[in-house]
């Protein structure tokens, strides 16, 4: 394997090695297509190079890549991978390695090739695998759509103790959905398609009816999101957030359109409910607390008081709009009157200031 390794390029010719003629004159068989040959060569690239970042298995009649998974954790450099010229029926054999962060990836003349009905669905099945792949068998490929983020790291296992999976029981127990199960339309477990009809709820009469009957929430007003999609046809209102008695997590999606001069009709409601996380929990109904006051408001004087007061009752402004006018004119009453006269005439007080 030593004259098949370029270190210049960091990488592994093994085309053809069954019949390698220093091999074959020692009576050495290496046959890539049985599990103990493939391992063996592993363990090799492993122990030796394992900096490798290209590899050729063409033309070793390998159809299958259980053993060539070991090198997503024992090559991590690997870059370009050959198997052209193999015997690989299925793209699900794709699947083993798709741990590789490949960039060229050659699988011609397999018979997997065969199994696509066009180009495009062929690249975008590997791509689903190799989502960083700018070459497949020689051609270049137009540059992966993908997001600008950090590689995600590997969470803990979970360490579970018996108390904490007595407290996971109960919990569930208290936040079970079972009065919602008559009535759930889930499509992945409600198989018979007459009761999926008849769940389903039309005219308003009835949605309302239905809606009065589901248990009563109270609903954490926190915790809500809501999303507007919007055409030119019709928009849709997704709202999402935290309800109790047992702290559960809802979706409701509504989809509208228009009704009248300046009215909605409802056309679709979605609601999807499910059991609140313990995070979810933990956070819900939680009151939030007081903004801190960036600065004292000052206490008016007696005189400042009575000011205040009659300016509000004069310019018909409120309390506190009269009091932002004349601390702008430094409690000057008459500049304050004539300021207010000026801005007013020229339509620049907003309506809210003389809202009482």
């Amino acid at each position: 394997m030593a004259k098949r390794f370029d270190g210049s390029q960091q990488a592994l010719d093994l085309n053809n090695i069954r019949t390698d003629p220093d091999l074959v004159s020692q009576n050495i068989e290496v046959i890539l297509n049985r599990k103990t040959s493939m391992e063996a060569v592993i363990k090799v690239i492993e122990e030796n190079i394992p900096e490798l970042t290209s590899l050729n298995l063409s033309n070793n009649r390998i159809h299958k890549l259980d053993e060539l998974a070991d090198l997503v954790t024992k090559v991590p450099n690997l870059k370009t991978l050959n198997l052209s010229h193999n015997e690989l029926k299925s793209d699900r054999e794709l699947d083993k390695i798709k741990g590789l962060k490949l960039v060229e990836l050659w699988l011609n003349r397999n018979p997997l090739c065969d199994f696509f009905k066009d180009q495009p669905s062929y690249i975008s099945a590997v791509r689903q695998r190799f989502p960083r792949l700018l070459k497949l068998d020689g051609n270049d490929l137009p540059p992966p759509i993908g997001f600008d983020v950090e590689t995600p790291t590997t969470i803990p296992k979970c360490k579970v103790s018996p108390i904490l999976v007595t407290h996971t029981q109960t919990n569930r127990t208290l936040s079970s959905l079972g009065e919602y199960h008559k009535d759930s339309r889930n499509l992945k477990r409600l198989k018979d398609s007459t009761m999926r009809f008849r769940l389903l709820k039309h005219t308003r009469l009835n949605v309302v009816a239905f809606l009065n009957e589901l248990p009563k929430t109270q609903h954490d007003i926190a915790s809500l999101t809501v999303d507007f999609i919007i055409n030119h046809v019709c928009f849709s209102v997704a709202v999402d957030g935290k309800s109790r008695e047992s702290t559960m997590a809802f979706s409701r999606v509504f989809i509208t359109v228009p009704a009248g001069n300046s009215g909605l009709c409802i056309v679709n409601d979605h609601l999807f409910i499910r059991m609140a996380t313990t995070e979810e929990i933990r956070r819900a109904f939680v009151a939030p607390a007081p903004t801190p006051s960036s600065s004292p408001v000052p206490t008016l004087t007696a005189p400042q008081q009575e000011m205040l007061t009659a300016f509000s009752q004069k310019s018909g402004m409120n309390l506190e709009w009269s009091q932002k006018c004349l601390q702008d004119n430094e409690w000057d009453f008459n500049r304050a009157a004539q300021i207010f006269t000026q801005l007013k005439t020229e339509g620049k007080i907003p309506d809210v200031a003389f809202i009482k």
